[in-house]
């Protein structure tokens, strides 16, 4: 990003001629490097599907010349960007490390310096079979990661899974935490666009406006409920919604507001009601990373994704035990 008159704004070749003024960038312990600029540059809020499988491809073209990758992206999307690099880069056996700023590289205050020296650090000498998000100290599972502020470093959290690793006077690894590499050769994945809808609930929403969402069904809903997944049964016009939309063969998975914790469909009757009505938990997922699992699913087995969804595909959720009651009627 580079300042501009009407705000930062992404500039091509700004990072390679800001890399080669800093020292730092040039020191001996730094793996050697290739910087490769998509074109056109984006701001994040403009990236999507289309842009995913550019980096993806990008990664896949040259994943045998490199040991590592970072993709450098705005903070606005980059745990979407992630998300999605889980799924589409199948057998992943290297690191792909996800990092950026809240603050401009080339600004005084900058946090950029930093995260990208430990993500070159980790991505050219380590063994992380992950796509991954380094920020403020801390290395995050891609797929498990939400941006929780617009202002401060430490911009992302992993509400449902621990650290992958953590840095001070050392770089800590958490081996336990990481996935092991996969020893078949990586392969592509697409993702492409679905007709998905999110619905957040909320005290005194009219839902009886939202029949028009049904005129054309989506593919999927997400329904952004209560707690351990409660939603407003005793409303007459919900529950005539889900079934309609239930009937359309509409998947409709439910993913609590919460920041952390997950859905339990078994705990309260409410649930419980959606739960025996067709409703899918998402269990501990975040919003990010079930938007991209939709797509992905939707994109390779459209009539599988109710029963798929709560499949554990690149550590995105924490599986039911075997011996768990089902959290999700599956159609």
């Amino acid at each position: 990003m580079k300042k501009s008159p009407t705000g930062f704004q992404p500039a091509p070749g700004f990072l390679t001629d800001t890399l080669s003024k800093l020292s730092e960038f040039q020191h001996d312990e730094l793996p050697s490097y290739t910087i490769f600029e998509c074109d056109p540059l984006l701001d994040s809020s403009d990236i999507g599907p289309s842009h995913w499988a550019v980096i993806a491809s990008l990664i896949e073209s040259n994943y045998r010349q490199y040991d590592g990758f970072i993709v450098i992206h705005g903070t606005d999307t980059m745990a979407y960007t992630a998300s999605a690099l889980s799924f589409m880069l199948k057998q992943l056996s290297k690191p792909v490390i996800f990092t950026g700023a809240q603050v401009p590289l080339a600004e005084v205050h900058t946090d950029a310096r930093e995260n990208l020296l430990v993500a070159m650090l980790l991505a050219g000498n380590s063994h992380l079979p992950e796509v991954c998000i380094y920020f403020n100290n801390l290395l995050l599972r891609g797929n498990r990661s939400h941006k929780i502020d617009s202002q401060r470093a430490s911009a992302f959290v992993s509400p449902n899974y621990p650290f992958l690793a953590e840095v001070g006077t050392s770089i800590k690894f958490y081996y336990e935490s990481i996935l092991k590499p996969s020893d078949k050769p990586l392969e592509l994945q697409s993702i492409k666009p679905a007709a998905i809808a999110c619905l957040t609930i909320f005290p005194g929403i009219q839902y009886s406006h939202l029949n028009v969402l049904l005129e054309r069904p989506p593919k999927a809903i997400i329904l952004r409920s209560y707690g351990a997944g409660n939603a407003p049964i005793t409303d007459p016009d919900f529950k005539r919604f889900v079934q309609q939309a239930l009937d359309s063969n509409v998947v409709i998975t439910n993913l609590t507001q919460c920041l952390a914790g997950g859905v339990d469909m078994q705990a309260y009757h409410n649930g419980r009601t959606l739960l025996d009505m067709g409703v899918i938990s998402a269990l501990d997922m975040t919003f990010e990373a079930l938007v991209c699992k939709l797509q992905y699913l939707l994109t390779h087995d459209p009539e599988n994704t109710a029963n798929d969804i709560q499949l554990n595909f690149r550590g995105e959720l924490t599986p039911l035990s075997p011996t768990a009651a089902p959290v999700g009627k599956l159609r």
